[in-house]
């Protein structure tokens, strides 16, 4: 096991290096490149790239490359993002963000299908049950790699604070913060005062190290997957073309219950758009400044995760149902108290309690919408993910392509809209399954969709 379980720590560590960087970056790009809008530009491109990238990438590379070096160069375009942003404009920006979104489908795939070759090669020869391993080594991977929300955040708050110009926010620039912001790029000329060029280059000087060290984290101590073990992987993944691949995600929407779950699967990009995109800009940058960014995402990142592990283990007792109503109560306060709120730095503790109240609610629409895709639809799972990521990143580039172009309260009142909608259809959905079926999913089945549960943070 020793071979296997120090593969798997190469992916998780080199995962853990890469995403710190890329986590920080994303929940920055709002306020530092918040000229004509162009982060949250960015971060739209970069998830359209993504939905194009996942349809027809991942098997070709993986073919043609095996999963070490398809790790390896998919990597590597997360880097480009980080160099782009030396010299953030529309020219650098939106190149390097399509480059990430074409690498970030191929990336994902590859170390799924690694984790998953080496989880059935230690099974046969131990003779144990590949699932169970299988389950193990993603258990790690996640276990390591959901921290990288924390540290990328640490990172950017620890240089960020570093700044040496402390200004007073006056009572009259905070009028322009919140949900009824004033709309312009150059209202903040305090708390979203940008740090100095020698603190941002600092920054991704850092950012961009980290990514370096998981590329050669990977191509020097990950193995390169036996061909005759990866043989029976690599007919997988060639019997499907890219048209079939194609169609048959498109086909998949003749199922009813695949489309009444669109807009579930759509407002988990909305939601999470709105925290980092628009959150970070008109609420805690705006009334703290920049520096405060990395905290309170840190927050965020740390009850998802808790909750999504927590969600995970009691869900078998409490069922889904339950727990979507958890999360639609909890961000339905939220979003009402948003409207309501006029952020004010000496209420730095309720910057905290609303990204916290998010990530407990973003634990639900992650773990059981996924859940819910691999019961639902077990016979059709690759179609059914397909249809998930592309409807969810759909989400993302919709959120982030309004964010500069609309006042914060008219994204809170649609991501009300969108969750109202979300849970109506969703209901319908439940509706169906008690009619056809009125017995409760089996374990095995839920075993499935749990392990797609975090990839789709890219």
């Amino acid at each position: 096991m020793e071979r296997n379980l120090k593969n798997v720590l190469v992916v998780s560590f080199g995962f853990l290096l890469l995403f710190t960087a890329y986590g920080g970056l994303q929940s920055l790009q709002s306020s530092l490149n918040s000229e004509e809008g162009l982060g949250v530009a960015s971060l739209s491109v970069l998830y359209a790239a993504l939905i194009l990238s996942s349809m027809f990438l991942p098997p070709i590379l993986i073919k043609k490359l095996g999963c070490k070096w398809t790790i390896a160069i998919s990597m590597c375009c997360y880097i480009t993002f980080s160099l782009g942003n030396f010299y953030a404009s529309w020219y650098t920006l939106i190149p390097t963000s399509v480059i990430l979104g074409l690498g970030g489908a191929p990336l994902w795939s590859a170390k799924c299908t690694y984790l998953t070759i080496a989880g059935t090669s230690y099974a046969e020869k131990a003779g144990k049950n590949p699932k169970d391993i299988i389950n193990q080594y993603f258990g790690i991977f996640f276990l390591v790699f959901q921290s990288s929300g924390i540290w990328g955040n640490l990172i950017s708050s620890l240089i960020l604070s570093q700044s040496s110009t402390k200004v007073e926010i006056s009572e009259e620039d905070l009028e322009c913060c919140g949900a009824y912001n004033c709309l312009t790029d150059t209202t903040n000329t305090t708390g979203s005062a940008k740090p100095s060029n020698s603190l941002i280059y600092t920054l991704l000087g850092v950012y961009t190290a980290s990514g370096v060290l998981a590329v050669l984290l990977v191509i020097i101590f990950l193995d390169q997957i036996k061909s005759d073990q990866a043989e029976t992987e690599k007919e997988k993944l060639e019997e499907p073309s890219f048209w079939s691949t194609f169609l048959a995600t498109f086909r998949h929407l003749k199922d009813k219950r695949q489309c009444l779950l669109i807009p579930l699967t759509m407002y988990s990009g909305f939601e999470q758009g709105f925290l980092s995109g628009d959150y970070t800009k008109v609420y805690v940058t705006c009334a703290l400044g920049i520096q405060y960014v990395g905290y309170v995402m840190i927050c965020f990142a740390a009850v998802n995760s808790l909750c999504s592990l927590l969600f995970g283990k009691i869900s078998q007792f409490t069922g889904r149902k339950l727990l979507f109503a958890l999360a639609t109560v909890t961000n339905t306060a939220c979003i009402i108290a948003l409207l309501l709120w006029k952020p004010h730095p000496k209420q730095l503790a309720v910057f905290f309690v609303f990204p916290a109240l998010w990530g407990l609610s973003d634990a639900v629409w992650q773990t059981q919408t996924n859940e819910l895709y691999g019961i639902l639809f077990e016979k059709h799972k690759e179609a059914a993910f397909a249809n998930y990521r592309l409807w969810e990143s759909l989400g993302f580039v919709i959120a982030f392509g309004y964010s500069t172009k609309l006042q914060a309260y008219i994204k809170l009142y649609i991501l009300l809209s969108v969750l109202v909608l979300s849970m109506a259809t969703y209901g319908a959905v439940e509706y169906l399954e008690a009619k056809s079926s009125p017995g409760t999913p089996t374990t095995t089945k839920k075993e499935n969709g749990g392990l797609h549960s975090q990839e789709t943070h890219m």
